[in-house]
C-alpha cells in the first residue's frame, strides 16, 4: 500500500478511538505467526510488548511476518507490514516513516513507551532491508 492511501484510510476516522480500532482491527487481520518463529532471535529490542518480526527476500521483493502480544502495537506492526510488505530493499528505505507517522497523528496520540516500540519496529525492518542492498 501507498503512504497516502494508508493516510487516507485513517483520516476516515473522526476521533482517535475508532482510528485505535481501525489500528487493532489491522493487527487481528495479520496471517498468523508460526509459534517456532516466536523465539529471541525474532524479538524487536526496544518494545515493552513482545514482538517478531522476520523477513524473506522473494524476487527482490521483502516478505514480512510479524506479531506481538499487545493489541495495538500488533496494530502498529501491521501497519508497518502494509506499507514494507512486497518493496524492494531500496523502495523500503525511501518510505518516510515519520511524516507518514506524523500526517496519522500517531505522533500526537502514543504512549512515549509505544513510540519508541514503534520506532524499534521500523529499525529492524530496515535493517532487514539493509542486509540485502
Amino acid at each position: 500500500m501507498e503512504p497516502a492511501e494508508l493516510i487516507a484510510r485513517f483520516e476516515i476516522f473522526d476521533d482517535w478511538e475508532e482510528r485505535y480500532r481501525y489500528l487493532i482491527q489491522m493487527g487481528r487481520k495479520l496471517p498468523a505467526f508460526p509459534e517456532e518463529l516466536r523465539n529471541d532471535t525474532n524479538k524487536v529490542i526496544g518494545c515493552i510488548s513482545q514482538v517478531w518480526v522476520v523477513s524473506d527476500f522473494v524476487d527482490g521483493r521483502i516478505q514480512l511476518q510479524a506479531d506481538s502480544d499487545a493489541f495495538i502495537v500488533k496494530g502498529l506492526i501491521a501497519m508497518l507490514i502494509t506499507l514494507f510488505n512486497n518493496k524492494t530493499a531500496e523502495e523500503v528505505l525511501a518510505v518516510d516513516i515519520e511524516s507518514i507517522f506524523s500526517e496519522i497523528g500517531l505522533d500526537e496520540h502514543l504512549s512515549p513507551n509505544r513510540r519508541n516500540g514503534f520506532v524499534a519496529m521500523v529499525s529492524r525492518i530496515r535493517n532487514m532491508a539493509q542486509v540485502t542492498t
